[in-house]
C-alpha cells in the first residue's frame, strides 16, 4: 500500500478522474462525498476506491470522517481539497443563504479538512495539501461574486499555511483550472460551450484527466520544492 490519500468531492467529475490518477500512481485512496449515493457507489464499483459521505462544511462531521478513514486505511498524508458548490445569482439578487452555502463548502471546507489533519502532517514531518480553485476566483465571474471570493480566498490560504508547514516537510499548493468538460460544462446548451470555448486560446475544454494529472504531481516527491503555487491549466484563457 502506498501512501494515503484523500480527495474531498472525488466520486464525480474533477475529482473523481484525480482519484482514479491517485490510484494509478501507486496512493491508497479515499474519496469523500457529500450527497450522491448512487454515484458514490457505481464509483467505488468501477474502482474499488472506499467512498465516506460528509460534508465538508461541517467540521465535526470531518473530524469524525477523517478519524473513520484513518482507522480504516492509515495516516492521510495527501489531502486534495476539491470539493466544491455553486450558487449563482447576480449581486443584487444573491441572498444571504447563497452566500453561506457557497462559504462553508468552498473555503470553510479547506479550513475544516486540514485543520484535523495538520498536526498528524507535522509529527510525520510529511504532507501533501492540493487546493482546488478556479480561474474564476483569480479573474472574477459575473454572477459569481460567492464562488469567486471563497475560491480567492483558497488562494491566500494556499499562501498562508505553504509558509507554515515548509519547515515541518509539508507542501500547499492550489490548482486553479479553467473551464473543464465535465458533466456539469457539457450539459450547458452547445452555443453557451461554443461561447466559452471561444475565449480558450488551445481551442477547447480542458479534460478532467489534466487536471488530475496537474494533483498527481504535487503530491509526488519530485514536486518537494514547490510550495506556496497556484499552477495554472485553463488553455491560455487567463494568464497569470
Amino acid at each position: 500500500m502506498g501512501r494515503v490519500a484523500l480527495v474531498t468531492g472525488g466520486t464525480r467529475g474533477i475529482g473523481a478522474s484525480i482519484a482514479k490518477a491517485l490510484q494509478a500512481a501507486g496512493y491508497t485512496v479515499a474519496a469523500n462525498y457529500a450527497g450522491n449515493d448512487e454515484a458514490a457507489a457505481a464509483f467505488t464499483a468501477e474502482t474499488g476506491i472506499a467512498t465516506y459521505k460528509w460534508s465538508v462544511a461541517d467540521y465535526d462531521a470531518c473530524t469524525d470522517g477523517i478519524a473513520k478513514v484513518e482507522a480504516d486505511l492509515g495516516p492521510v498524508e495527501v489531502l486534495v481539497n476539491n470539493a466544491g458548490i455553486t450558487r449563482d445569482g447576480m449581486f443584487h439578487k444573491m441572498t444571504r443563504d447563497q452566500w453561506s452555502q457557497v462559504m462553508g463548502t468552498n473555503l470553510d471546507g479547506l479550513f475544516n479538512m486540514t485543520h484535523p489533519l495538520w498536526n498528524g502532517m507535522r509529527e510525520r514531518k510529511f504532507g501533501r495539501v492540493i487546493n482546488i480553485s478556479s480561474i474564476n476566483g483569480q479573474k472574477g465571474q459575473m454572477g459569481q461574486a460567492n464562488y469567486s471570493a471563497a475560491k480567492a480566498g483558497d488562494l491566500g490560504f494556499t499562501k498562508a499555511l505553504a509558509q507554515e508547514g515548509a519547515f515541518k516537510g509539508i507542501t500547499v499548493n492550489a490548482i486553479c483550472p479553467g473551464y473543464i468538460g465535465t458533466e456539469m460544462v457539457m450539459a450547458v446548451p452547445e452555443k453557451v460551450r461554443d461561447s466559452i470555448v471561444a475565449q480558450i486560446p488551445v481551442g477547447r475544454l480542458g479534460e478532467p484527466e489534466e487536471i488530475a494529472r496537474c494533483v498527481v504531481f504535487l503530491a509526488s516527491d519530485d514536486a518537494g520544492f514547490i510550495t506556496g503555487s497556484t499552477l495554472t491549466a485553463n488553455g491560455g484563457q487567463f494568464v497569470v
